[in-house]
């Protein structure tokens, strides 16, 4: 098959599903991943589709998420990278907010060695992860469980979140840019990363190189109010000025 042929049916599969998967599309058309990621970039910049962590999404539907499974095994080296400096940052005894981002189950991981901290998230897959620490305090926010993404969220998640002060928050997002800030794919979400920053001392950005300079759908908030920035690689000087003139601590 052509490459034409294939980005045209990458195209049809988009029209009929609203989003595709990498791994998926690699197997269906026996070329590797790296193949159809060239594929979706190209589409991308050619404004036919919009490129997003493990496929794509239609440009008709670019609040759709792609499956938490998904996204969980993408881009695993760059986010234990992340997770590992974040670790850092916590310590012993102190209180944290996650979000139900993938990057924020990695950095759960790499917090098992701190004692005595209290958690409160909305992901369902932190909950399991740390269901066995001991000594850790461990609160649910409740609500409407988002079933692919594996989170709960709705105005009874939010209650609970804004009715708690913790010393550290910890979010992803699916862009970053100068001007616009911090964004997500959609409102729900969004409106639980801007809870959980609005309830802490800290609040820390998690989120690997590939998101700078991108938009996505729902702004959760500008860039003057994060402390801290997390990344994989060190960003272009631009972002690195930016950062300094707006006193945003940047980890990578």
């Amino acid at each position: 098959m052509l490459a034409i042929e294939r980005r045209r049916e990458i195209l049809t599969r988009l029209m009929a599903d609203g989003k595709v998967i990498v791994a998926e599309l690699a197997r269906d058309f026996g070329v590797t991943e790296e193949t159809i990621r060239r594929d979706l970039e190209r589409m991308d910049k050619e404004g036919l589709v919009s490129k997003t962590y493990g496929g794509a999404v239609s440009k008709q539907n670019s609040g759709l998420d792609l499956p938490y499974n998904v996204r969980e095994s993408v881009n695993v080296p760059e986010k234990k990278e992340i997770a590992e400096k974040i670790a850092e940052l916590v310590h012993d005894r102190e209180r944290v907010m996650l979000d139900s981002s993938s990057t924020s189950l990695y950095v759960v991981k790499q917090l098992k060695n701190k004692k005595n901290l209290t958690i409160i998230t909305n992901s369902v897959k932190i909950l399991v992860e740390v269901a066995d620490m001991a000594d850790w305090t461990v609160l649910s926010t409740g609500g409407l469980l988002k079933k692919d993404a594996l989170s709960l969220t709705g105005s009874s998640a939010e209650k609970m979140i804004n009715s708690y002060h913790v010393d550290t928050a910890i979010c992803s997002c699916k862009g970053l840019d100068m001007e616009l800030g911090v964004t997500d794919s959609n409102e729900g979400d969004s409106l639980i990363k801007q809870a959980i920053f609005a309830a802490a001392e800290k609040r820390i950005l998690a989120l690997d190189s590939e998101k700078f300079d991108k938009k996505s759908f729902v702004k959760v908030c500008g860039l003057g109010e994060i402390n801290v920035l997390v990344t994989d690689t060190e960003p272009s000087p631009q972002w690195v000025s930016f950062c300094n003139e707006k006193e945003i601590d940047l980890v990578y």
